[in-house]
């Protein structure tokens, strides 16, 4: 498979409802945050993930996306969270709501969606998981939607809206986030 047929392939997440611009209460620190991961695909990130300050709504578990930062947030307890780059929806792809996390998986299979297969009739009807899977590392499924968090082969899309609506991480990123979100937690993208 083409490496640009892969870039196209992956998809974006989540959702959100909310008045305020919850991405308003995040602080800054400069201290990045530590991970660890397997080291397959690892490629650093763009923009490295961060501990910062939270004085949002939200409870400890939740996972907030600002699609226009870029950025997604995991909330910690005593008034942090964690901040990640991430790739979201290209024009027309971008999308906001509430979900939950409703599945995860470890180096997921990947079925393009009939919508997608409409657009791309080039792409593979079914791919098994492994590095050249456009999921990547981990996928977290968000609940009532087409949409995923997953992992991404091509740390150069962070911070970048070329997806189709799912929220793309890198390996190192979306292993992390896989270790700290539960199956149930709610997800909320706002545009």
């Amino acid at each position: 498979m083409r490496r640009s047929a892969l870039i196209l392939a992956g998809l974006a997440v989540a959702a959100m409802a909310s008045a305020a611009s919850p991405a308003l209460a995040w602080g800054r620190s400069g201290t990045p945050a530590q991970s660890q991961f397997d080291g397959v695909g690892l490629a650093a990130s763009p923009v490295p993930r961060q501990t910062v300050s939270y004085d949002g709504p939200y409870a400890p578990g939740t996972i907030v996306v600002s699609t226009r930062e870029r950025r997604l947030y995991f909330v910690l307890p005593d008034h942090q969270a964690l901040k990640y780059g991430v790739g979201v929806g290209r024009p027309g792809f971008t999308w906001s709501g509430v979900t939950v996390v409703a599945n995860k998986r470890e180096w997921p299979d990947w079925t393009p969606p009939s919508q997608m297969l409409l657009r791309r009739p080039d792409l593979p009807r079914h791919m098994a998981g492994g590095i050249e899977n456009p999921l990547g590392a981990r996928a977290l499924y968000l609940g009532g939607t087409l949409y995923r968090i997953h992992g991404s082969n091509e740390p150069d899309t962070i911070g970048e809206a070329v997806s189709s609506g799912c929220i793309r991480m890198t390996n190192d990123d979306v292993t992390d986030l896989y270790g700290r979100a539960s199956i149930g937690a709610k997800v909320i993208v706002e545009q």
